[in-house]
């Protein structure tokens, strides 16, 4: 990356002046050094974040401050702000993880907008420890039954964020889907014990453990935007949500 290499050679140059040069001790000069090798490191890195940030930030604005109705105006502000999100790829090779972050973000986006395919490079380049990419990823290759790979990306992610109960529970979902409740009963006892006593991975254990599906609609939209469930199934409940929110409110009034 850009800023070690700029950062080490003018910590390099610094040395060689101050031993070479002004005939200081080494441990002086090596002190020096360091200390200019940290500074330069230290700021370019903080002015690569902001410009990133800058990007980021502003392309995240546009999405969540336009009130949309209509499909296609959503899908122009997702493609607006993929178009910004890629302006910060330039800046790539001067900050270690930049790269991985912002081509995650994008893919995120793609995902969302149920373009799969476009998603795909920008998904297999991101930051192992952005769980939500990672498991769309894992999730593709399920879709393209490619299980050696879906199974490799979930592991993947699970190191990288053990905590995060849906990650569990999306891993043996996917399991199941393909056909390995066995396998999917497992990840889930994995997850219990990094996260004793979670409602929701007890009760999908419980479940699969019974043979029956996993039940995931307690994750909400976090769950959703996985695209597992086909369109009309999601509406299906929802209406069903509705349809049951108004006959509480019904009942709440007599």
């Amino acid at each position: 990356m850009y800023n070690i290499i700029i950062s080490i050679f003018l910590g390099l140059a610094t040395y060689a002046v101050m031993a070479f040069g002004l005939k200081l001790q080494w441990w002086i000069a090596f002190v020096g050094a360091t200390i200019v090798l940290a500074t330069v490191f230290y700021l370019i890195s903080r002015i690569i974040m902001k410009k990133i940030e800058a990007i980021m930030s502003g392309a995240m604005k546009d999405l969540q401050t336009q009130r949309v109705t209509s499909r296609e105006m959503q899908v122009q502000l997702v493609d607006r702000a993929i178009k910004e999100m890629q302006g910060a790829l330039q800046y790539e090779k001067w900050q270690v993880y930049v790269g991985g972050q912002v081509n995650a973000s994008i893919g995120m986006l793609y995902y969302i907008k149920r373009d799969f395919n476009a998603a795909f490079p920008y998904l297999q380049k991101g930051f192992f420890k952005n769980w939500v990419t990672m498991g769309m990823l894992g999730v593709y290759y399920l879709k393209k039954n490619k299980k050696d790979k879906m199974m490799e990306t979930f592991e993947k992610a699970v190191i990288g964020t053990p905590k995060e109960s849906l990650l569990w529970a999306l891993y043996a979902y996917c399991l199941r889907e393909a056909a390995e409740p066995t396998k999917a009963r497992e990840i889930l006892e994995k997850g219990l014990k990094k996260l004793p006593g979670n409602e929701e991975l007890t009760m999908n254990l419980a479940r699969i453990k019974e043979g029956k599906d996993l039940k995931m609609d307690s994750y909400g939209e976090m769950w959703y935007q996985f695209h597992m469930e086909n369109t009309a199934a999601l509406q299906k409940k929802q209406q069903m949500a509705s349809m049951t929110g108004g006959m509480k409110r019904k009942v709440v009034r007599r």
